[in-house]
């Protein structure tokens, strides 16, 4: 009988570990499904994200359902994906994506207590290049905007069309441009490691190609090269 009680704790203590990580890649595989979801109802409903920025966009960042009590106990930060076209120029199919953190600026706020989801358009090469190498900071180490809403951005300002991010917020069914300005971007390696089960970069994962598009991730990654399969930039801005 004692050495069957060792033997349940012994198999207690190998498998906990094994259990856990299973259910830490669980947890970031439904948030990266969420992304998913976030994009598609966001991206088919009239009015919203103009259709030519988002074909000028080089990456998309999404943070799902994102909590005021996120930002202001314990300093946490909401969590989200991002997925940007393919090859050395950004003009390939959209890529597997990178786990992100968004950590809380002066928007804290305004989203209220309702989950509130957040979608961001990288409009130049140099932003996202920055987002996937280390922590920015919007505002100051990449220009931000809220982004324009309408079936085009012919209205758009000179300060949103030259902004390297615009943002966009969604809360309690009204979508809305939103200034994340003061606010941090940065690539969760963390989460990268229990989503793919290895320790990973952003931009090894964006660049580089070193894994495929996660069963998770599939839904955000489809959708994304069916609503928008080629970069309509200025070609001299991807160089």
């Amino acid at each position: 009988m004692k050495k069957f009680a060792v033997l349940l704790v012994t198999l207690a203590i190998t498998a906990g570990p094994l259990f856990a990580g299973e259910k830490e890649e669980k947890k970031e595989g439904e948030r990266l499904e969420n992304c998913g979801i976030v994009v598609k109802e966001i991206m088919d409903i009239p009015d919203n994200i103009p259709q030519d920025l988002i074909d000028k966009a080089e990456c998309i960042i999404v943070y799902p359902s994102v909590l005021k009590a996120a930002f202001v106990i314990g300093g946490s930060f909401g969590r989200g994906a991002m997925t940007c076209r393919t090859g050395e120029h950004f003009t390939g199919p959209w890529s597997a994506p990178t786990m992100m953190a968004l950590e809380g600026g002066s928007f804290g706020l305004q989203i209220g207590g309702q989950a509130t989801d957040f979608v961001l358009l990288v409009m130049n090469t140099r932003g996202a290049r920055a987002i996937l190498s280390s922590k920015v900071k919007l505002g100051a180490d990449a220009s931000a905007a809220a982004g324009p809403k309408g079936r085009n951005a012919e209205a758009a300002t000179d300060v949103t069309m030259r902004a390297e991010v615009l943002t966009y917020s969604r809360a309690r069914g009204l979508f809305a441009g939103i200034s994340l300005a003061g606010s941090t971007v940065r690539p969760d390696n963390g989460a990268n490691e229990k989503l793919y089960g290895r320790k990973l970069e952003g931009k090894d994962i964006i660049f580089k190609g070193v894994v495929a598009v996660p069963p998770a991730g599939q839904k955000l990654v489809a959708y994304l090269n069916q609503k928008s399969p080629k970069n309509l930039s200025d070609p001299a801005s991807l160089k």
